[in-house]
């Protein structure tokens, strides 16, 4: 693709320092661009390699100067280049319409305007909408929805009964649907309850590869609007998501748990269910959630506690050898004391 940075700069709604008329081939890193690249600036820390780069032309924040420099000024770098890596690399799907070698039982509902994959599986009483992406190896369970221009990459399952939203994209091996974790005298005799809720995802969701979203034992699971869930993630049986919330890698969410708008969770949390966490909070990385969470608060740590209280507590970890030590010759010296106390 060949673009000049006055096309770039009205397509972004940005404003332009030094030249508009120098030709735009590629985007790279801003360490490796070299003439015909645009790159970006979206830290601070990476501003002195303003004078350094040998790109064409800098997504930058206002403000932002360097003499000899093309610049493109935007409020947001990082969203600007996401806007401009989706226009010079379109997404495109090999195949178009319903391939004959796809497996759709009488009784589903296939949108002429869907696209679907050989080898799909779409069973009775499914519902594809038009713009639809179905790839190889999906199965669609009985009474399924998929709404308006999602894309379900490879090996995605989909049980019966589960609802999808448009423009969701889940991919390769995500499960929606399977059964929650429900077991009467649980060690024991361990009596499977029926699982017979369901899933609802709504628009705009995407959800990473391997993650599994559990049906609801009554009721649904609920993932909302704009929700982000990252790969290797579990959602278990009844919980709710809030719209706009980031799940990243390797959390796993307890049944019945109901995260608010906005929540933000590090990998590797562990969250217990039957509990609800407000607005707008955010878990670091690694910690095990017990309890309710206010709206608003930032938390760390397994048991949790407040981030900043946690901070606190990392900082004294790697001084325990010598704190134990300090511990030891106090305790010796209060012996010491004791005995010529007692000798007196």
């Amino acid at each position: 693709m060949q673009i000049t940075l006055k096309e770039i700069a009205l397509f972004l709604d940005g404003s332009i320092v030094g030249r508009d008329d120098i030709i735009i081939e590629n985007i790279r890193p801003i360490e490796e661009a070299g003439p015909g690249d645009i790159t970006f600036i979206a830290n601070k820390k990476y501003l002195k390699q303003l004078k350094t780069t040998a790109a064409s032309a800098i997504l930058a924040a206002p403000q932002t100067s360097a003499e000899g420099k093309n610049l493109v000024l935007v409020p947001d770098p990082y969203v600007a280049f996401g806007r401009l890596l989706s226009f010079f690399y379109p997404l495109e799907h090999s195949c178009h319409g319903i391939s004959k070698d796809a497996y759709i039982e009488e009784g589903a509902s296939v949108s002429p305007e869907a696209t679907v994959f050989p080898r799909a599986y779409i069973s009775r009483g499914a519902k594809i909408a038009k713009g639809a992406v179905i790839y190889p190896g999906v199965f669609i369970g009985s009474d399924a929805s998929i709404g308006e221009n999602s894309i379900l990459y490879a090996n995605v399952a989909v049980y019966w009964g589960s609802i999808i939203g448009k423009r969701v994209i889940l991919h390769s091996g995500v499960v929606v649907g399977s059964d929650g974790f429900g077991f009467a005298a649980p060690g024991r005799e361990n009596n499977k309850i029926p699982q017979v809720g369901f899933v609802q995802i709504d628009d705009d969701v995407e959800i990473g590869a391997n993650s599994t979203i559990d049906r609801a034992t009554l009721g649904k699971t609920w993932i909302g609007r704009n929700v982000k869930i990252d790969n290797l993630v579990q959602i278990a049986h009844n919980v709710v998501i809030g719209e706009n919330s980031v799940i990243t890698a390797q959390v796993g969410i307890s049944g019945s748990t109901k995260l608010g708008k906005s929540v933000i969770i590090g990998g590797q949390t562990g969250i217990v269910g039957h509990i609800n966490i407000g607005d707008n909070v955010m878990i670091a990385a690694g910690s095990g959630i017990h309890k309710e969470i206010e709206p608003g608060q930032i938390v760390a740590g397994s048991p949790q506690m407040p981030y900043r209280q946690w901070l606190k507590v990392e900082a004294c970890r790697t001084k325990l050898p010598e704190m134990k030590k300090d511990l030891s010759e106090l305790q010796r010296k209060i012996e010491i004391l004791q005995k010529q106390i007692k000798n007196k």
